[in-house]
């Protein structure tokens, strides 16, 4: 049986992804140069990856003469609100409270970022209100 697709950003899409959204847009080649030898990726993976990325809605790419220069369509903070909402369902029960509570449960934060939080939390509630 195959596997099924992710919607959400493989480790490897996402190093390509980094690249592409530092660059603006980039062939195949500017993403094979930009990434870090450790471990050396092969450029059929490369170029692979970035069709997968252009499947799944988050590049599309444009012609310059034999190049194909790939463009994000999807931003760095959407993918990021992408992947956290599919972290909630997946392992928080659809619960964005419990993902808090783990957090902060679980995560060494200090005072100046428990602040940060205390006021993006009353920040919500005004909004709601």
């Amino acid at each position: 049986m195959a596997r099924r697709k992710s919607s959400t950003l493989t480790e490897a899409e996402l190093r390509l992804m980094h690249v592409v959204w530092e660059k603006g847009s980039a062939t195949a080649g500017d993403v094979l140069e930009a990434l870090p030898n450790n471990p050396a990726a092969a450029y059929s993976t490369v170029v692979t990856t970035l069709r997968i990325l252009e499947e799944k809605g988050y590049l599309r790419h444009t012609k310059e003469g034999r190049a194909f220069v790939y463009h994000p369509v999807v931003d760095r903070s959407e993918a990021s609100r992408s992947a956290v909402r599919h972290l909630v369902q997946r392992f928080f029960n659809d619960s964005p409270e419990l993902l808090v509570l783990n957090v902060l449960k679980d995560e060494r934060m200090d005072a100046a970022e428990l602040k940060r939080l205390k006021k993006l939390i009353e920040e919500s509630e005004r909004k709601q209100s």
